[in-house]
């Protein structure tokens, strides 16, 4: 949302004053009108608060901060032809995602760039609820991202985070102990994700030319102020040719991948032992879908295979960054966590198996995900059929949007919620769990049915690259005596305004 502000605002006043939109209007006001939506900001007729987000100078997570004093933790935003719900407390997520599971568990209708990145709302992610989404979200948690497949992918963890220490190490030689740790960091998770999904060796100049197309996927389909008000679409048409071509270049820098997958199967994965054994891809072949009689398409493929590489590369980069900065911040978190992981390993290297014999890194970790959720929003919802929230009617077809540091910033849930305190969640202390079940107090990575499928992976990245960072490192601030700047800025997931710039020094083991 944050991009309507790039856009000049001339042609779309212009645009307007030539609608003849008052009969649509007028019956959108009349079926509204007996509706008991929650409290609503002012806004504009036909624009509503379209404009006010972005002539605020401000990202929409700070505008959308600014007003829960004066809105409460539920409120309606009405943003050009789509009718926003913001949600904002722990007890409302619960309400909505727990116990109305059922009934919160579909995605309101994409944009059309998002249409074409996503084959239709082909993903598991963007699917509404249904059989299609079932299929989809069984495959990838059962057949990809369980325990076992997990721990299959040992190896490869391993070989990625070698990689990760030695490219800290080569580039602090050449620059005076000084690293970009979001960059490294983003490149370490995606050769992980690389080889869980395709299950075959690639050159680090091919990585980084797909690392370079997904990025280029996620600020395509980054919202545009069309998909807020479809009339002006004809405007646009420029840019849906390029999101058009974007998806040509993604397909076909995928295809050759999906092939030598398909080609090393069928000669029999032992035939090529520089080939995983498993590999996501391996599950979309031959699945096969509730309601349809053939799998999934060759763009099908490529939009699901899209979806298991960026769902978990930004996310955990992102989250590896604050880490570091929260080290460099206060050094003594840094040197209990490297007390720690002393008293646990010796002088051997950290390997999975000892991550939760590890209180004070579990403590670190859900604190930086209370502090620093991977994004503020969850993925939006919808409901599928009308349903009410806090007495208040949800109309099918709005989105329901959870905003998280509402949650896991509440003072009435959380003893001193601006501090970051690994302490909290020791023993004696804070209790948690991330997925809602019991109660929702923080919820970084969604809850309920369409909880992040991810979360598992997710948090054995974070935990092992957090891990062996600490051990390898110790990490101070550039320049010397610096106080870290905590200002955000929204990246697809909400990352560190200025990039982090750190000094580190390898440790000694022995």
């Amino acid at each position: 949302m944050d991009c309507f502000s790039t856009y000049p605002l001339v042609s779309v006043f212009v645009a307007i004053l030539l609608l003849t939109l008052t009969y649509t209007v007028s019956k959108a006001r009349s079926n509204r009108s007996r509706l008991r939506l929650p409290p609503s900001l002012p806004g504009w007729p036909v624009v509503g608060n379209l404009f006010q987000v972005a002539n605020s100078g401000k990202a929409f997570f700070e505008y959308v901060r600014e007003l829960l004093p004066v809105y409460g933790p539920i409120f309606t935003m009405k943003m050009g032809s789509r009718t926003l719900i913001i949600v904002s407390s722990a007890e409302l997520a619960h309400e909505a995602l727990i116990a109305k599971g059922q009934l919160f568990a579909t995605r309101p209708t994409e944009t059309p760039t998002r249409n074409i990145f996503s084959c239709d709302k082909f993903t598991v992610n963007a699917a509404y609820h249904g059989p299609v989404w079932r299929s989809l979200r069984r495959n990838m948690v059962q057949n990809a991202l369980s325990s076992t497949r997990l721990k299959n992918f040992k190896d490869v963890r391993d070989v990625a985070m070698d990689r990760l220490v030695e490219r800290l190490k080569n580039e602090a030689e050449n620059e005076d102990g000084v690293v970009w740790v979001l960059k490294h960091a983003r490149f370490a998770v995606f050769c992980i994700l690389l080889s869980m999904c395709f299950g075959v060796e690639l050159s680090e100049d091919t990585i980084e030319k797909i690392d370079h197309m997904m990025k280029l996927v996620l600020m395509t389909v980054d919202p545009r102020i069309d998909d807020f008000l479809p009339i002006l679409s004809p405007f646009f048409y420029k840019k849906r040719r390029q999101a058009l071509d974007v998806r040509r270049k993604q397909i076909e820098m995928l295809r050759p991948l999906i092939e030598k997958r398909r080609a090393i199967l069928q000669a029999g994965v032992e035939s090529n032992p520089k080939s995983a054994p498993f590999s996501y891809l391996d599950t979309l072949f031959d699945l096969e879908v509730e309601g349809r009689k053939t799998g999934p398409s060759e763009s099908e493929i490529v939009s699901l295979c899209s979806e298991f590489l960026n769902g978990g590369t930004d996310t955990t980069a992102a989250a590896i960054e604050w880490a570091m900065a929260r080290f460099i911040e206060n050094p003594s978190i840094q040197t209990r966590l490297y007390d720690e992981i002393r008293s646990t390993v010796g002088s051997r290297t950290v390997q999975e198996k000892d991550l939760d014999n590890m209180a004070y890194l579990q403590a670190f970790v859900k604190e930086l995900l209370r502090k620093h959720p991977p994004t503020y929003f969850s993925l939006t919802h919808a409901v599928i059929e009308p349903a009410k929230l806090a007495g208040y009617d949800i109309p099918v077809g709005c989105n329901v949007e959870f905003f998280l540091p509402g949650i896991s910033e509440d003072p009435k849930l959380w003893t001193a919620p601006e501090k970051f305190d690994p302490e909290r969640f020791l023993s004696g202390g804070e209790e948690v769990d991330m997925t809602g079940v019991k109660g929702v107090k923080m919820m970084p990575f969604g809850a309920g049915r369409r909880i992040c499928p991810g979360l598992s992976m997710a948090t054995i990245h974070v935990h092992l690259m957090v891990a062996r960072l600490v051990q390898e490192f110790e990490w101070s601030a550039y320049p010397n005596g610096s106080k870290v700047d905590f200002s955000e800025k929204l990246e697809f997931t909400v990352v560190m305004k200025n990039s982090l710039r750190a000094k580190i020094k390898p440790r000694v083991h022995n």
